[in-house]
């Protein structure tokens, strides 16, 4: 008897010393739970709070602190999974006994009577297969946890932890993503449906086996009625109710565009963008955003409505061809597959990006054209050079002169002269015109010959000095013909928008991370000229919308300027524009560069998509500034019995006799 009881002891001590062993090669798996620090989704909200897009790696995980989950999620998890997980010290021995005797009875490992403990280390540390050995850490590691980890603790981890089919990790990303609903939100079956799902996610998700679903609800529900936890009509009630189940994209990106844009320009420098839990608010309105993208799809739809029309007319007519105004035979399929558009919308005072629509459509190509594109301005420069004059002491009322004239210039490694002869695009010149007038109607004899007259290196000078570069030291610099992308020509024209104030146009408001700390951006801004002088252009914009070519871009109710931007051989179309807060830039043109039909004009193509986008957010923001203001320093005079502005720099012609009265002067 004792040399049995002898063996015994020692048996148990071998035993005893192999648990530890064995504990001392796994412990530190535990760290992997203590400091808890799962793959998390990073998601994009719109300035109003509203969600853009979620995106993560591998897992989508919302995060839920304990103090946030409901009670009731809580009763129930437990009363399915763990009914005695407040009493035990991480293992269960009733249970453990009882899954024992099965599994003897069927020879195998066929009931493993985990408690919520195990399976948080199971899911966490260890592998799911049905070994004794791993049953055996598992239990080595439950018990220690529990000396580490409050129960409180232990849960949040579990329900944050699990997966729920359907792509989702943790039981906040399953309530918003089966039920579009946050956790308060849940009634008690929808709850139940939610903790059952652990057990065989794929096989309960609801968006594929409703049915089954429900069923492992019911069976929840009835577990808690059982134990006494809810009352007889919220069992009646949950028995009965089905509640509507959503099958969600992962992603629901509602802005592919603006959200490709903004992780290009946070992955240089948060590295774990897709698992690190951010919140980052961007300046964007998703209502904004859908306008800008409705607007730009409509003028699409004419241009290519407009093109139709055209070539049903040349069928009639018997013209089989068609060429450009230089001669070049065009393509009648042109448009196909290639016509696109780009609209950029920013607040004029801060540089915040409202809306960013990079294309027609996503889905056939994520190539974003506010960014990545950069195309000729065409017209679209011309109020800076006319700015440039201003601020050199002409006034709006100055005359210029819209005449023809040839030039000639060598052609590079060559002794060849080739000669230039410009025209306006109407192929008709005024002689004198006032400086108002040629920018209303953009008039291309009178621009090129006032950069002739102010001197190209002037000109150069001062467009650089605006924010432009690449341009090339000629003439042609007066059309625009150089390469700038929508989104940089938005931050030149925040120049005139903003009363001589350059803004940089930004997307990010601000950057959380998953401790709450938070990052904030503010504007940058650089001041270029004086407000006044930049009010002169603006008012000669307005005019621009009221009565020149940007005709089409009017909005009833509020003062619009803008200019429009068409190309050589109508190869890219623009309309810049704003109103007193809100400014917006759009373009359309072949993505190939291959010429569109000589009817699509910036204004023609690019008015229609902004004015679509001011009619239409006005209505949702009619709080929004409907007129400009004039500065003090601006002052106004009567010629010709329409009223004209002008400022201490640039001082109205006095070529006749003036009479003061009331504050002006009349010629």
């Amino acid at each position: 008897m004792k040399y049995i009881f002898g063996f015994f002891t020692i048996v148990a001590l071998a035993f005893l010393g192999w648990l530890l062993y064995l504990y001392s090669s796994i412990r530190f798996e535990l760290d992997k739970i203590v400091d808890y620090k799962p793959r998390l989704t990073t998601q994009f909200f719109d300035k109003n709070g509203k969600l853009i897009a979620n995106t993560f790696s591998k897992e989508n995980r919302l995060y839920v602190k304990y103090k946030n989950i409901p009670p009731r999620v809580i009763e129930a998890l437990v009363a399915i999974e763990d009914t005695q997980f407040f009493e035990h010290k991480g293992i269960n021995p009733d249970a453990i006994s009882r899954a024992i005797i099965k599994d003897i009875k069927a020879g195998a490992l066929v009931e493993g009577a985990s408690t919520l403990t195990q399976q948080l280390v199971k899911t966490l540390v260890l592998t799911r297969e049905k070994k004794l050995i791993r049953k055996i850490k598992e239990a080595l590691l439950s018990l220690r946890l529990e000396t580490i980890l409050t129960k409180e603790q232990i849960l949040e981890r579990y329900l944050n932890q699990v997966y729920f089919g359907h792509g989702y990790y943790g039981i906040k990303t399953a309530a918003l993503g089966y039920f579009k609903k946050n956790l308060y939100e849940l009634n008690l079956k929808e709850i139940a449906m939610l903790v059952g799902l652990p057990r065989a996610p794929s096989f309960y998700d609801p968006t594929r086996n409703l049915n089954f679903a429900l069923v492992r609800g019911n069976q929840v529900i009835k577990r808690m009625n059982t134990l006494g936890w809810i009352n007889k009509k919220e069992y009646e009630e949950s028995m009965k109710y089905v509640p509507k189940v959503y099958d969600q994209t992962l992603t629901k990106n509602k802005a592919p565009y603006i959200i490709d844009y903004v992780t290009k320009l946070l992955k240089k420098d948060i590295k774990d963008l897709k698992t690190g839990g951010y919140k980052i608010n961007l300046t964007v309105d998703l209502d904004a955003q859908r306008i800008a993208k409705e607007g730009l799809d409509l003028a699409y739809k004419k241009i290519l409505k407009r093109d139709q029309y055209f070539q049903k007319l040349n069928k009639k007519r018997g013209i089989d061809k068609e060429f450009d105004k230089d001669g070049n035979e065009l393509d009648p399929n042109r448009f196909v597959n290639t016509l696109n558009g780009s609209l950029i919308s920013i607040e004029s005072k801060t540089g915040k990006i409202l809306s960013l629509v990079g294309g027609i459509d996503y889905k056939k190509s994520n190539f974003n054209r506010v960014i990545q594109s950069k195309r000729q301005p065409g017209s679209a420069i011309k109020p800076f050079i006319y700015l440039t004059a201003l601020d050199l002491g002409y006034s709006p009322a100055s005359q210029l002169t819209d005449i023809s004239r040839t030039y000639e210039y060598d052609i590079k490694d060559s002794d060849e002269k080739k000669k230039w002869q410009p025209k306006n695009y109407s192929g008709k010149y005024k002689g004198l015109i006032p400086l108002r007038e040629a920018l209303v109607h953009s008039r291309n004899l009178a621009t090129i010959n006032l950069v002739s007259d102010i001197g190209i290196d002037v000109v150069y000078k001062n467009l650089e000095r605006f924010g432009f570069s690449g341009m090339p030291y000629d003439l042609s610099i007066t059309l625009g013909s150089f390469a700038i992308s929508p989104l940089k020509l938005s931050e030149e024209y925040s120049i005139i928008s903003n009363n001589g104030v350059r803004v940089e146009p930004y997307i990010i408001n601000s950057i959380e991370n998953r401790n709450g700390s938070v990052i904030n951006f503010e504007p940058k801004r650089t001041y270029i000229t004086d407000e006044d002088q930049t009010f002169l252009i603006k008012d000669i914009l307005h005019d621009v919308v009221k009565r020149g070519t940007g005709r089409m871009a009017q909005v009833k109710n509020i003062d619009i300027a803008g200019k429009t931007g068409t190309t050589n051989s109508n190869v890219d179309a623009w309309f810049c524009g704003f109103s007193p807060t809100i400014q917006t830039i759009v373009w359309f043109g072949n993505d190939n560069n291959k010429p569109m039909r000589r009817t699509e004009t910036g204004g023609r193509s690019g008015g229609p998509a902004f004015s679509y986008f001011y009619t239409n957010y006005l209505k949702l923001h009619p709080e929004l500034e409907r007129k400009f203001e004039v500065p003090s320093g601006v002052k106004s005079a009567i010629i010709n019995g329409k009223k004209e502005y002008y400022t201490n720099t640039s001082k109205l012609p006095v070529n006749a006799l003036s009479i003061q009265k009331d504050n002006q002067i009349e010629f």
